[in-house]
């Protein structure tokens, strides 16, 4: 087990990511958790959902929560949340909590980070410019190369290129750029995931991976030679391969696979492991993991959550910082 606790941000108050936090106090791991929140509004939304959950602030080398306890590190909101509506006076300071759980995972003070979903548009509608937490994080923390990975069970999928429009994907993928993240991905599969020798199957950008050109050349003249270049240093990688038949039994055993775009390799996990998937990032000098859904903004406040993508995400960043 870690030595010091794993911080988990809240998210977005008007969303869910209040619940899955209190949720965390009845869970295996309450011990070893702090959640980065405002605790008036961790107590509003307890009491609204008739939870029995005991607030404690946190301090460096207090006793651990026990059964029903969550220490808080205390992250006023601006305004008190409305569940299901968005206000973005609260935005600063939902970053000015992740500011706080990133720097704090810097110094050593937390041993891992657990993100709950932020809304990104009421972020943007207060006039900061926000991608997500992978791109924030890893400007944070001074990481050329985030990688998105989704980890469902056995199956971990990786993105060459995580929150942009669809058309803006080819013009993205550069042979250089991909070999970035082929590298990423493997030093972290042996040194976060603890696999000897990973394999990485890569996706093709193209239908049948570009039918020798004629469906498009990325495939031939960008992902191929990154794959090449891979497995030029000792890394065993294979592609491009369609990406109808690379999730398939018939591609052989992979450790993680690569997709070109969100929604090439989102759907495939989504639908093997919703509910349990976790968002990790890797490439920065920290440990972070998510939940695989968002705010679901019509869902808070009427206790019917799925904690499952929470309590996933909080064991695996356990995992992965165990000593």
């Amino acid at each position: 087990m870690p030595t010091n606790p794993i911080v988990v941000t809240a998210g977005e108050p008007a969303g869910i990511g209040p619940e899955l936090c209190l949720a965390l106090a009845h869970s295996p791991w309450a011990a070893q958790i702090v959640v980065l929140a405002d605790p008036d509004m961790l107590a509003e939304r307890a009491a609204l959902l008739g939870g029995k959950v005991a607030l404690r602030e946190y301090a460096a080398g207090a006793p651990a929560a026990r059964e029903g306890e969550l220490r808080i590190v205390r992250q006023a909101l601006a305004r008190p949340a409305v569940c299901g509506k968005l206000d973005p006076a609260n935005a600063q300071s939902l970053l000015d909590g992740l500011n706080r759980a990133v720097d704090g995972c810097l110094c050593g003070e937390f041993s891992a980070l657990v993100t709950a979903p932020l809304q990104k548009s009421v972020i943007n509608d207060a006039g900061v410019a926000f991608t997500g937490h992978t791109e924030y994080i890893a400007e944070r923390t001074n990481c050329r190369t985030p990688v998105m990975l989704l980890v469902a069970d056995s199956l971990r999928v990786a993105l060459a290129t995580t929150h942009m429009p669809l058309s803006a994907v080819p013009g993205a993928l550069t042979t250089s750029g991909i070999i970035e993240v082929l590298e990423v991905l493997h030093d972290d599969l042996r040194t976060k995931f603890r696999i000897g020798s990973p394999q990485i199957i890569v996706c093709g950008l193209n239908p049948h991976a570009g039918e020798g050109g004629h469906l498009g050349t990325e495939d031939q003249q960008i992902i191929a030679p990154a794959v090449a270049a891979c497995a030029a240093k000792g890394m065993r990688v294979r592609g491009p391969l369609p990406a109808d038949t690379a999730f398939t039994p018939a591609a052989g055993k992979a450790d993680a696979i690569l997709a070109m775009f969100h929604d090439q390799g989102l759907p495939v996990i989504k639908y093997a492991g919703f509910g349990h998937a976790v968002n990790v990032t890797l490439g920065l000098p920290i440990i972070r993991t998510s939940v695989d859904h968002g705010t679901a903004l019509d869902l808070a406040g009427r206790g019917t959550a799925d904690t499952g993508s929470m309590l996933a995400a909080v064991q695996l960043a356990a995992q992965m910082a165990a000593e």
